[in-house]
């Protein structure tokens, strides 16, 4: 192992890669999963939508349910085979139906079959090798907004001689009031399921598990994970925070470190999503910019969080420093709160009885914005 290295194994926190676990999405992976077995074991397929938003585990899900299908479901003496298509890629009925044939073994050209010409060699394809086919079909909006027939043709294979298939739709939102009646009586009042988006305590789990799969032992820390999944809360986009991680993981090894610092999180999240820019500095007033300076320095080193009380003490402090009589404590209060409303810190409750709120800036280092902030104080009038 190089010990250089922090991110040893990358590919592990792209989007496109499904964990051996499904954190915080273990009871819906065990819910659909006993949905479709139970329904194989009759010897009939089942139709379920899934719908959540971006970075929410669908695609994920889908995968991990296929996997499983594949690997424990029948339909009598049929096995399961998975068939995966992303419909924003394909958002036609004819392009999605050549994918699913090369699935099942049959290279057509992608010119000069018409759709039911290919229903008949797709149906061929699946009767030379017999199976239970599981087909899902991932950002299918583009496709139902389009007046689909495929989604018809699949949920009702028996009655149109398709053989036996499963149909797992993928969405952000409810894209069954766009099919036709027919359509949607397939999927019925319950074949759905809405994925709640993550919390932060969802997302620090996931960023744990994922730095053991992807990172050296021993480089990230609970807090790293913590402030991480603090950065990607309000969206609750898992795939957010584990490309805050590996850029965070990244410019730690620019950097020489042995472990990612809070330092390399904040670097990351600003190259990936800036909120606070120096237009936004010149913007603000006098005493908005010593809270944000109080802040800041109060952050400098290992810190993530700080207390409203300790980010108070450090601006009067600052206050003195630069000839500005200091503020009441509900006046500062008022100047951290329209700072929060801009999105240059965060507020959160506190971490236990007695204690402030907490206080945090995660968009870029705090030694490059103490800097840039004790310029900008540095160039405003001095009251006399």
């Amino acid at each position: 192992m190089d010990v250089d290295r922090i991110l040893l194994h990358e590919e592990t926190l792209d989007p496109s890669y499904v964990p051996p676990r499904l954190v915080r999405r273990e009871t819906e992976l065990g819910l659909l999963t006993k949905r479709y077995r139970d329904s194989l074991h009759k010897g009939v397929g089942y139709h379920q939508l899934l719908t959540g938003g971006i970075g929410s585990g669908k695609t994920a899900l889908a995968h991990r349910l296929g996997d499983e299908l594949v690997r424990t479901g029948r339909v009598g003496t049929l096995p399961v085979l998975k068939l995966y298509v992303n419909c924003w890629r394909r958002s036609n009925d004819r392009t999605i139906l050549l994918q699913l044939l090369r699935g099942v073994g049959v290279s057509l050209p992608d010119r000069g079959y018409g759709l039911p010409e290919m229903l008949d060699v797709f149906e061929q394809g699946i009767r030379r090798s017999p199976r239970h086919v599981f087909v899902v079909l991932d950002e299918v909006s583009a496709l139902v907004r389009q007046e689909t027939k495929l989604v018809y043709l699949l949920s009702r294979s028996p009655e149109v001689g398709l053989g036996s298939i499963s149909l797992f739709l993928v969405a952000p939102e409810d894209v069954l009031p766009y099919l036709d009646a027919a359509s949607r009586s397939s999927f019925g009042v319950t074949h759905r399921l809405q994925l709640r988006p993550y919390g932060a305590a969802d997302l620090a789990e996931i960023v744990r598990y994922r730095a053991e799969i992807a990172l050296r032992p021993g480089s990230c820390s609970d807090e790293i994970a913590e402030q991480v999944a603090r950065v990607a809360a309000s969206g609750g986009d898992a795939r957010f925070a584990l490309e805050i991680l590996a850029g965070a993981a990244r410019a730690a090894e620019a950097q020489g470190a042995r472990e990612i610092g809070v330092e390399h999180v904040r670097a990351s999240k600003g190259s990936i999503y800036p909120t606070m820019t120096e237009s936004k500095l010149e913007e603000l007033g006098e005493t908005e910019l010593l809270v944000l300076l109080a802040l800041a320095r109060s952050l400098k080193g290992r810190h993530a969080v700080a207390t409203t009380d300790r980010v108070r003490q450090v601006y009067q402090a600052a206050a003195e420093e630069f000839g500005i009589a200091p503020m009441s404590r509900v006046t500062f209060w008022r100047n951290v709160k329209s700072l929060e409303r801009e999105g240059l810190l965060n507020v959160d409750a506190p971490a236990g009885k007695g204690e402030g709120n907490r206080l945090s800036m995660d968009d870029v280092p705090m030694s490059y914005l103490t800097t840039l902030l004790e310029a900008r104080a540095g160039q405003r009038p001095r009251k006399p």
